[in-house]
């Protein structure tokens, strides 16, 4: 059975091994300790005809302690953001095994005649618009006549069937949309339900990553709705 409802309205993505740096020496800091040694020894080696102006001392001090205190909150800033981190990925494990909308034109159908939905995105009244499902090889499996549909986001659902009823095989389907606008015709975008397998955390700053049925993956970010 095909519905149609008018609401109103890659490989780089998984976990990279980090390498382990190894320490040259460069990544040494001045702790405060040495730096209060150094001012003992210019204390104690200074001109005696031309001492060191208390004023300098202070501002000497004063930068040591600053950029201490900017180091010390740098570290506290990357803690807190891994922290976040896990948090977000405690969050987005509990998404697998759910549905999320994604936009595209491309669906998976992991068992034959599970069928496939999805939503038209559609910002204005179109006339005669049609739904075509084709296979991975290009043939057209289904055609769905969605008739004239105002502004708003239309949901379609496929049950998974060809023109003869007879079930079709799993695999990835590709969704072409189109219609008129004023006597012109026009090709529309869309977006799929897709089936969430299981949950990473990516490296380099690319955060949740969730990997989805028929091996795409994708950032948490470009999730659209959660649940069919």
């Amino acid at each position: 059975m095909n519905t149609i409802n008018n609401t109103g309205l890659n490989t780089d993505m998984y976990w990279q091994e980090e390498t382990v740096k190894i320490a040259d020496g460069t990544e040494q800091q001045l702790t405060q300790e040495d730096f209060f040694s150094m001012l003992t020894e210019q204390l104690a080696n200074q001109d005696p005809t031309a001492p060191v102006d208390n004023d300098q001392m202070v501002a000497q001090m004063t930068s040591f302690t600053m950029a201490d205190g900017i180091s010390q909150l740098n570290e506290k800033f990357e803690s807190f953001a891994a922290s976040m981190t896990s948090n977000q990925a405690l969050q987005a494990s509990s998404l697998i095994g759910q549905d999320v909308l994604v936009q595209g034109n491309v669906a998976f159908m992991a068992n034959e005649g599970d069928g496939i939905s999805g939503v038209v995105i559609n910002e204005e009244t179109v006339q005669n618009m049609t739904i075509t499902i084709q296979n991975e090889l290009g043939e057209v499996v289904k055609t769905i006549d969605a008739g004239t549909q105002t502004a708003g986001n239309v949901q379609f659902e496929w049950d998974g069937l060809d023109k003869n009823g007879d079930p079709v095989k799993a695999g990835n389907f590709g969704i072409t949309v189109t219609g008129e606008v004023g006597g012109e015709g026009v090709q529309l975008s869309t977006a799929v339900n897709r089936h969430i397998g299981s949950v990473s955390l990516a490296s380099s700053g690319q955060g949740i990553i969730l990997n989805l049925d028929g091996n795409v993956s994708i950032s948490l970010d470009d999730v659209i709705q959660i649940g069919s």
